[in-house]
C-alpha cells in the first residue's frame, strides 16, 4: 500500500488529512523532528507533504532542520503554504521540494498535483490562448502518465468576453472557457452547453453560455479563480486551468507607422488600418503579475509549450506578465515554442518562422527555448487560395540558419498541421512530437536532432 508522510501540527494537519484519506492510502502524521527523521527512513513512504504553516512563527531553525531532513531523505516532498509570495515558491524549490501548493485548497487540484509527484508523472504546462491552445490541449490530454496544466491569457476585451468584463468587472472568460472544454471529461452535452452561443434574444444574442456561467460563478464564489475551479470540478477536468493573472490590464500595441492601439480586440481587427503593417512593440497597461499558481506550475514543470495562437494577442500577451518570464527563465523544464502555420494580417503580415521565433525570444527577455517546432505540412492549393482572400499566407521557413543564429534551441521541422481548408495544428501530430521530446530529450538523454 502507498504511504504519505504528513508533516504538520494537529490543527493544520486535520485539513490535509481530510483530503488525503479520500485517496485510500496510508497516512503517517508526524510533527516532532526526531519522529520525522525515523519516518523518513520508512522505505514504503512514497511522498511527503510538509505544511509550512505548522512551523510559522516557531523556531526558524526547527523548520530549517526538518526541511534538511526531508531533502536528505531523497524522497519527493511537497510544501503547502498560505504564504502568498513568489519568493516562497522559489524558496521551496531551492529547498528541494517537488512542488509548492498554495492554500486555500481545491480538493481536485491538490490530489492531481500530489498524484503527479507521487506517481512521477510528466508535468506539462501549456501557455497560450485562443483556439490554437484548445486544439493542442485536446491532443496532450491523451499523453499517458502526465498532468496537464493550461496557463491562459486574460487580455481579451472583445465580443461576449468584453461585454461581461465591462458589465461585471470580471476577467475575460472566453479563452479560459476554451481550455476548460478541451480538458473536460464531462458528458458531451456539457461541452456543447459550455460552447453554446445564443443566436437570438434582445440581450443574449452573441453571448456564450459558458461565459455567462463563469460570470455567475464569479459572483457566487467571490473571485474569478474560484469560479474556474468550481466549473473545473463540474466538468471533471483532466488537468488544471489557470488564468495567467488575476489582475485587470489592457493590451497595447505600437505599429510600424507609429500608431498605438489599445485593447486586444482593436489590435486584432484589421478594419480601418493597413493590414500589411506589423506590430513593433506591445505591452500591458498597467503592468501585471502572475498568479502564484501559474508561477508555481511553470517553475515545477517538466515541459512547457508556448503557442500556437495569434503571436502577439494570444501568445506574447502571456510573456508580458513579468513573473511569467521569470518562471520560464528559472525553470528546469524543457521549453518548446510551437510556431504558427499562418500569418495574421495587421499583426504578423508576411512574417517568417525566423521572425516569429525572434519575437518570442525578445519578449522572453533571453534565449530560454530548448525546442522550436515548425510545420512543414504541405497545404492544399484550395486552402492557400482561401486564406489568401483573408490576406493570410503560410509562415515561410526560409533559412533555418537564421534561427540557429539567435537560439540554441533544436529546430524541428515536422508535419504537424492540417492540410485541408481549415489550416491549424493537428493535435495528434503535435502530441507525437512532444512525446518524442520527452522520450529522447529528458533527463539528459540524447535529444531529437534537428531536421533542419
Amino acid at each position: 500500500m502507498r504511504k504519505i508522510l504528513l508533516v504538520a501540527n494537529k490543527k493544520q494537519g486535520a485539513v490535509l488529512h481530510g483530503m488525503l484519506e479520500s485517496m485510500g492510502i496510508a497516512i503517517i502524521r508526524e510533527n516532532a523532528e526526531q519522529r520525522i527523521k525515523r519516518a523518513c527512513k520508512d522505505a514504503g513512504i512514497d511522498v511527503i507533504v510538509f505544511d509550512d504553516d505548522s512551523y510559522r512563527g516557531r523556531d526558524k531553525s526547527l523548520r530549517s532542520k526538518i526541511l534538511g531532513t526531508l531533502k536528505r531523505s531523497k524522497k519527493p516532498f511537497i510544501i503547502s503554504s498560505s504564504t502568498r509570495s513568489l519568493s516562497a515558491v522559489r524558496n521551496a524549490r531551492d529547498a528541494g521540494a517537488a512542488d509548492f501548493i498554495y492554500k486555500s485548497y481545491n480538493h481536485r487540484e491538490f490530489i492531481a498535483r500530489l498524484n503527479a509527484v507521487m506517481q512521477k508523472k510528466t508535468r506539462i504546462t501549456c501557455i497560450g490562448g485562443g483556439t490554437g491552445l484548445l486544439h493542442i490541449l485536446m491532443g496532450f490530454k491523451e499523453i499517458p502518465q502526465s498532468l496537464l496544466t493550461s496557463v491562459v491569457s486574460t487580455s481579451d476585451d472583445g465580443g461576449c468576453s468584453g461585454k461581461l468584463k465591462a458589465s461585471f468587472g470580471i476577467l475575460p472568460p472566453g479563452d479560459i472557457r476554451r481550455s476548460l472544454v478541451a480538458l473536460s471529461d464531462a458528458p458531451e452535452i456539457m461541452n456543447q452547453l459550455m460552447q453554446f452561443r445564443f443566436q437570438r434574444g434582445d440581450y443574449f444574442t452573441g453571448h456564450n453560455f459558458g461565459n455567462l456561467l463563469l460570470t455567475a460563478l464569479t459572483e457566487i464564489k467571490g473571485s474569478f479563480s474560484e469560479a474556474v475551479r468550481t466549473i473545473s470540478d463540474i466538468l471533471n477536468l483532466q488537468g488544471i486551468v489557470l488564468p495567467v493573472t488575476d489582475e485587470h490590464t489592457t493590451l497595447c500595441a505600437r505599429f510600424e507607422d507609429g500608431t498605438v492601439i489599445k485593447g486586444e480586440s482593436k489590435i486584432d481587427e484589421s478594419e480601418g488600418k493597413n493590414p500589411d503593417l506589423r506590430i513593433i512593440d506591445i505591452w500591458h497597461e498597467p503592468e501585471t503579475g502572475a498568479t502564484i499558481d501559474a508561477f508555481s506550475s511553470i517553475l515545477n514543470s517538466d515541459i512547457i509549450t508556448i503557442g500556437p495562437g495569434d503571436l502577439f494577442t494570444s501568445v506574447i500577451t502571456n510573456l508580458l506578465v513579468k513573473n511569467i518570464r521569470e518562471a520560464i527563465s528559472e525553470t528546469k523544464a524543457k521549453k518548446v515554442y510551437l510556431c504558427n502555420l499562418m500569418t495574421e494580417p495587421g499583426e504578423t503580415a508576411n512574417c517568417t518562422a525566423f521572425e516569429h521565433v525572434n519575437e518570442i525570444i525578445k519578449y522572453l527577455g533571453g534565449d530560454y527555448l530548448d525546442y522550436v517546432i515548425i510545420s512543414n505540412t504541405k497545404l492544399s492549393r484550395k486552402s492557400i487560395r482561401e486564406y489568401a482572400r483573408k490576406r493570410q499566407s503560410p509562415v515561410k521557413i526560409q533559412d533555418i540558419g537564421q534561427i540557429h543564429d539567435i537560439t540554441r534551441a533544436k529546430v524541428i521541422q515536422a508535419d504537424v498541421g492540417h492540410a485541408t481548408e481549415l489550416v491549424r495544428h493537428e493535435s495528434d501530430k503535435v502530441k507525437k512530437e512532444i512525446c518524442d521530446i520527452l522520450r529522447f530529450g529528458r533527463n539528459g538523454k540524447k535529444a531529437k536532432k534537428s531536421k533542419g
